[in-house]
């Protein structure tokens, strides 16, 4: 029986809690948000700044590095490839490459040759994989290659809205998914042999660059990260699909303009960058760029190897989010003002 049957069956108990303090009970399906144990003001001007890299018309989504320190840029519903360099050179093209509609949001994510518990196959190293948006949802992979071929499909109906690889293993080193309906989101697992099964339902919002915890990371260390840019908030989710708040962004909150792209911070990481999508009628109609924040910024901002970076939608506003004991949230950066932010915030290092 596929697992979309067994919905009816049971879902996995999603319990909404807070990072710290305690706010009282929720309404039911909705997250208690606690105070992070240092401020989060957004006022004032933050001591980083996103500047733009390069111009890329289309660009909505960086994955990577590799393992030759490229990464790979969903653009116009193709692929790129940028260099250490900077130099860029299309991938994936021919009959067998890869292309899907413009104006969609196929947000990436690079897997790694971990084996997948309780299967013996990997994804292999550099294989990259993309939401497919539409009619027909699914996950496309595309092989270090170039060759690009359908890999799992997700049920009819809903909006896949996120992507990462759990490199931690605490989801078995599998693909996770968000997939949105109807205002509530679904947490999806894709194996190495395709098979798709359920995390969590009946979840918040979700969107945007999703990231899998290094497991330094506090009690939240292996969890999938998500942003909810209409109410301000950052979630956690663990292997057993619960949903806790992780913290509160402290930024502008609501559609096309909260906390929208994430990433965890390397060692020795050189640079962020964070594409920057044009959005024709928007409050914060994008550039059609990638936005770069350099090593001297996020030493200048206090950022750490194994920070979580939050940006929003619009202007790229970016919060630093350190957990230990504790978690606490700090106004870190700012971009454009025009910027329109998608997908992950990557690094060089």
């Amino acid at each position: 029986m596929r697992w979309w049957q067994n919905l009816a069956l049971g879902v996995a108990a999603t319990a909404l809690a807070a990072c710290s303090a305690s706010p009282g009970q929720p309404s039911p399906g909705q997250p208690s948000p606690g105070q992070p144990s240092t401020g989060q003001s957004s006022t004032g001007a933050p001591p980083a700044s996103w500047a733009v890299f390069r111009h890329l018309p289309g660009v909505v989504d960086l994955a990577g590095p590799r393992a030759d320190g490229s990464f790979l840029v969903a653009v116009a519903g193709r692929l790129l490839v940028l260099g250490r360099d900077g130099t860029l050179r299309p991938f994936a093209r021919g009959a067998d490459g890869y292309q899907t509609a413009m104006g969609t949001e196929p947000y990436l994510a690079l897997a790694g040759s971990y084996p997948d518990r309780g299967n013996h196959c990997s994804f292999g190293t550099n294989t990259a994989f993309a939401l497919e948006p539409g009619s027909r949802p699914g996950v496309i992979m595309i092989s270090p290659q170039g060759l690009a071929r359908r890999f799992a499909s997700l049920p009819p109906g809903d909006s896949p809205s996120g992507i990462a690889f759990d490199s931690t293993g605490r989801f078995g080193h599998r693909l996770l998914v968000t997939a949105e309906s109807r205002g509530r989101t679904t947490v999806l697992a894709v194996g190495c042999d395709g098979h798709v099964s359920m995390i969590a339902a009946g979840a918040p919002a979700m969107e945007g660059g999703i990231a899998v915890a290094p497991m330094t990371f506090g009690r939240f260390g292996g969890d999938l990260i998500a942003p909810d840019e209409g109410r301000g908030l950052v979630y956690a989710v663990d292997p057993s699909g619960t949903v806790v708040t992780l913290a509160r962004s402290g930024l502008p909150a609501g559609g096309d303009i909260g906390v929208e792209s994430a990433g965890f911070v390397p060692p020795r990481a050189a640079a962020a960058y964070l594409a920057d999508r044009f959005s024709a009628r928007n409050r914060h109609p994008g550039d059609d760029a990638i936005l770069r924040l350099p090593a001297a910024g996020l030493a200048r901002a206090g950022i750490r190897a194994g920070d979580l970076l939050v940006a929003t939608e619009g202007g790229a506003g970016t919060i630093d989010v350190r957990c230990a004991a504790a978690c606490t949230v700090r106004y870190v950066a700012a971009g454009p003002a025009i910027a329109h932010a998608e997908g992950h915030v990557v690094f060089t290092s």
